[in-house]
């Protein structure tokens, strides 16, 4: 009998285990009306995930950790859209004055809270976030959003990329293809960080008994 998808993957060294540390920040990356509005060409129907964002977020924050919610914006001409704008030409969705760029309701970043504002998948692309989250000691990130095969995953691999584990919060992200997302949370899961269940993840900040 062939080995399946999974039993390959771990024979082939594909999906060792990362730890979480004991210093987490919560990031949610692009949480935009976008995806959730049908008249946006970008609509995904990620309702379940959005909710999940919600708990995840509201825990997080009762947790005490710190928060950073990602947008992205691009000039009314699109100047600063380089290739990414070029290849993906409905990202015109988050030109300035766009509605469709607004964070979602319930999803938008307290006064206290990091909004980083990026033009690229990966939100550590050109913002300063590696820095910022070395400089607070940061060792790991919980990462939620949209989308999975996009932005996510860009964000994700970045985040392994500069010395943070990134555990990927698998109810908490979204795609417009089940399939896609499938494929992408189960690469992400053997190759890049840690897919857990929102929660696993609530259990982990949750407060010593």
């Amino acid at each position: 009998m062939a080995d399946s998808q999974e039993e390959d993957y771990e024979r082939a060294g594909l999906g060792g285990r990362l730890t979480p540390g004991t210093a987490p920040a919560l990031l949610l990356v692009d949480p935009a009306r976008a995806y959730v509005d049908p008249d946006c060409p970008l609509y995904a129907g990620v309702d379940a995930a959005v909710d999940a964002m919600r708990v995840l977020l509201a825990d997080a924050r009762r947790a005490g950790i710190p928060v950073i919610v990602t947008r992205v914006r691009l000039r009314a001409d699109g100047s600063d859209g380089g290739v990414f704008l070029r290849k993906v030409p409905a990202l015109r969705a988050f030109v300035e004055g766009s509605p469709f760029g607004d964070f979602i309701e319930g999803l938008a970043p307290a006064a206290d809270e990091l909004t980083v504002t990026k033009q690229s998948p990966s939100a550590f692309f050109g913002t300063g976030l590696a820095a910022r989250l070395t400089a607070i000691g940061i060792d790991t990130l919980i990462i939620g959003g949209l989308s999975t095969s996009g932005c996510v995953r860009a964000t994700a691999l970045d985040a392994m990329q500069h010395g943070f584990v990134p555990v990927v919060v698998e109810e908490a992200v979204g795609d417009r293809d089940p399939a896609v997302h499938a494929a992408n949370l189960f690469d992400i899961g053997h190759k890049i960080g840690e897919v857990w269940s929102i929660r696993r993840v609530r259990e982990y900040l949750a407060p010593p008994p």
